[in-house]
């Protein structure tokens, strides 16, 4: 069953008096429980179509499914509705709060869904011992390292319980051996069910994915089939 499916879509930006054709009649699926990567050049058009899967941008022509809700003239509001129901986001700059801790950090999301402090520091304790970083509960990101950090980015990304999973570069900024570790993570969690799409510019870290979506010039140029799990 099809978790993402993009018919036809096209997105353009204004620059000056000109428009730019940044996505060209993209057409993808992707199955509930995948793992797929999504490589590209710069300028390929992969962080605009992570954008518009993320509903953090619009798009100009064609239709997204977010399973079976059409995601399409969205307000603000109804957009982040929709965010925190079904999707988390993990960065490679991580977008941590540097002002709060690894435990307030990580119940951000459920913070905006009006639960209370203690339980979602409760909860949100759960996650940081699920990614190995319980002792590090109190300690604010500048005394964490990048692999740290990048393990609370994904704490925070599943305290929701998603079912989608966005992550932009979530190995750019760490050494390969940290890397490498961030990479198991995500296995890890992609085996518990959740679909996660990985945009990279790492051809080692998209060989850890079933699949790999592949843009030039906003036109996805191959889709291999899924492999099997």
């Amino acid at each position: 069953m099809s978790l993402v499916r993009l018919e036809k879509i096209n997105k353009y930006y204004r620059v000056g008096a000109h428009s730019l054709h940044v996505l060209r009649d993209v057409e993808m699926s992707i199955d509930e429980g995948e793992m797929v990567s999504i490589m590209g050049a710069s300028g390929s058009g992969k962080s605009t179509l992570l954008n518009i899967l993320g509903i953090l941008d619009a798009y100009d022509g064609g239709k997204y499914w977010l399973g079976d809700t059409l995601i399409q003239h969205l307000g603000e509001r109804q957009a982040a509705q929709y965010r925190n129901k079904f999707i988390g986001f993990i960065f490679q700059s991580f977008n941590l709060l540097p002002f709060k801790t690894a435990v307030e950090n990580v119940a951000l999301p459920l913070y905006y869904q009006g639960v209370s402090r203690r339980k979602r520091n409760r909860i949100a304790a759960q996650y940081l011992e699920r990614v190995g970083l319980l002792d590090w509960a109190d300690h604010r990101p500048s005394e964490m390292s990048g692999g740290q950090k990048q393990r609370v980015a994904i704490a925070r990304a599943l305290i929701a319980k998603p079912r989608l999973i966005l992550a932009d570069e979530p190995t750019g900024a760490l050494d390969s051996e940290t890397s490498h570790q961030i990479m198991d993570l995500l296995t890890e969690i992609h085996q518990t069910g959740i679909t996660l799409v990985v945009v990279t510019h790492e051809a080692d870290v998209a060989a850890r994915t079933q699949r790999t979506i592949r843009l030039r010039d906003g036109k996805i140029v191959d889709t291999p089939v899924a492999a099997a799990s």
